[in-house]
């Protein structure tokens, strides 16, 4: 920790993740900064006051959340102006991510200041790291609140083959995922609950099978829908001119190289291909 403290932290606005649940995944590097900050600026005093005070962090907060952000900005900015050093953390996980900061951050590089990424916990990477599907996904956070905005929004990302990521607060949940049934039966879901928490929870699913969850529940959750589940549909039946080009190849390749190769020139099943290969290897 004695190197930790020595590290120099130049002036600038610094995007801090903090933890999402276990207080145990702070980096040394977030909290270097954190100490070494003239300024903290978080959306809740009082939850972050809680954070800090336990890694023995003097409190520096700021409040700053969506409904002063334009107004304590220009503030900050001048701050930064000065070569202090400003933090910025959210409640959980990485700033800027589903929360509050852009206008800070945009302010920041319209005035040539630096701005300086303190990587970290996210909900978002750490959900789709255990979800067991494709890494190829669109992160999409918060859905609008009316539900004619967010049926729009999903019939245009149904059309998207991508896993797909949302923060959903509990008590949307249920609704949630009958609109998931409604524009992603074809899909696998899953439900983080409490992630690095003590309850901590993952429910998987197709989705056209999962069923509404439990009431009284609380927090948000982060889930992930996969990618479309494809079913094969391979042809059984071996056309006579499919037959004669198996019998020509056998004579030059491997059993197992004119079944890889016939099945999927012709979209028929592997099985079907390796039976008829063997007949006639064996008449």
């Amino acid at each position: 920790m004695d190197n930790i403290k020595d590290q120099s932290v130049n002036s600038g606005l610094y995007l801090v993740s903090t933890p999402i649940g276990n207080l145990e995944d702070i980096t040394l590097r977030a909290l270097n900064i954190l100490k070494k900050s003239n300024i903290i600026l978080c959306e809740d005093t009082r939850r972050s006051g809680k954070l800090i005070s336990y890694f023995g962090i003097k409190n520096k907060l700021v409040q700053y959340h969506k409904f002063n952000e334009n107004k304590i900005s220009p503030k900050v900015i001048n701050s930064i102006k000065k070569k202090q050093i400003v933090s910025l953390i959210s409640d959980a996980g990485t700033p800027t991510i589903s929360d509050p900061g852009l206008i800070l951050v945009r302010k920041c590089i319209e005035t040539n200041l630096n701005v300086f990424p303190i990587p970290g916990p996210s909900a978002v990477t750490a959900a789709v790291s255990i979800s067991g599907f494709s890494d190829q996904y669109l992160f999409y956070g918060f859905l609008e609140k009316k539900e004619k905005e967010i049926d729009k929004v999903l019939n245009n990302l149904s059309n998207l083959d991508y896993s797909i990521v949302f923060f959903i607060p509990a008590i949307k949940i249920n609704f949630c995922i009958l609109k998931f049934k409604e524009f992603f039966p074809d899909r696998k879901i899953l439900i983080a609950k409490e992630m690095t928490k003590i309850h901590e929870n993952f429910i998987r699913s197709e989705i056209k099978s999962i069923k509404n969850l439990t009431n009284n529940l609380k927090g948000e959750f982060t889930v992930i829908l996969s990618k479309k589940i494809r079913k094969k549909n391979f042809k059984e039946n071996l056309t006579e001119s499919v037959k004669i080009e198996i019998k020509r190849m056998l004579e030059k390749y491997s059993h197992k190289d004119v079944v890889e190769f016939i099945s999927k020139k012709e979209k028929l099943s592997k099985k079907t291909v390796y039976d008829f290969s063997l007949k006639l290897k064996n008449d």
